[in-house]
């Protein structure tokens, strides 16, 4: 049974590291050269970089509060908002996307467009997209880092004259800690890679929204095989480069 169990984890390798091998097979130095030169690309990565840090940050605002009182107590509608944290993922990030320009269509929507901020085609727009697409995940991953703390030490630490805010400032936080890293890291991996919803938002404009996922679309679709290879190379290098950093910060917790 093992080894029938051991070569299914085998054929998952197989899958995916094949598909990460098959692309080399069109990999040119020359190409990657050229595009790491190149003007456009610099832009592409560094306002995805930008913006996937930014919408990390908001997203962890929201998500270490929720994910907390979601792990910890009980009120009522808490199993609602922890069914709707898998909407952004149980819906494809293009129809959610599409929600977005629909609701930004409507009166309060409109309104918001002209008297706040206009997110279609903006900078903005980039950071809505992946802020909306990667919340409930980040909130996920964070209630998990919560859940593996004993909720018998804060009641302790409360009983021995702590306030709320303090056991959980002391002793919850600083538990978590790695666990909350670990979430902040795959959270923004996901927003670097987001692509349907920033696509439907803040298009496809070259030096203003154009983010490393759309530079590789646009690439494919003008049929760059060899640009859109280096462009793929780059972001499945920050892609394990983020999971070698989640797993060393797991590794650190559990010594």
């Amino acid at each position: 049974m093992q080894k029938s169990f051991i070569g299914a984890a085998f054929v998952i390798l197989f899958f995916y590291g094949g598909l990460i091998v098959s692309i080399f097979y069109f990999f040119d130095f020359g190409s990657f050269k050229e595009a790491m030169s190149s003007s456009r690309v610099l832009f592409s990565i560094k306002l995805s970089l930008i913006s996937a840090t930014i919408a990390t940050i908001l997203a962890l605002l929201l998500a270490i509060p929720a994910g907390y009182v979601l792990s910890k107590i009980s009120f009522r509608g808490k199993e609602l908002i922890n069914s709707l944290l898998e909407f952004p993922m149980v819906v494809s990030p293009a129809a959610l996307g599409a929600i977005i320009l629909i609701f930004f269509n409507n009166p309060f929507g409109e309104w918001i467009r002209n008297n706040v901020y206009n997110f279609i085609f903006s900078f903005g727009g980039i950071i809505l997209a992946q802020f909306i697409t990667i919340l409930g995940v980040s909130v996920r991953f964070i209630k998990t880092a919560f859940d593996e703390v004993d909720s018998n030490l804060e009641t302790t630490a409360q009983t021995l004259g702590a306030t709320p805010w303090q056991s959980f400032y002391k002793i919850s936080l600083p538990l978590a800690k790695n666990g909350i890293i670990a979430a902040a890291i795959l959270t923004w991996a996901k927003a670097l890679g987001e692509f349907g919803a920033t696509l439907m938002i803040a298009g496809t404009m070259p030096f203003k929204t154009e983010t490393l996922p759309i530079a590789i679309f646009m690439h494919l679709q003008m049929a760059d095989i060899k640009t859109t290879v280096s462009l793929i190379l780059i972001l499945i290098t920050f892609g394990l480069g983020s999971l070698f950093l989640v797993r060393w910060f797991l590794h650190r917790g559990l010594k």
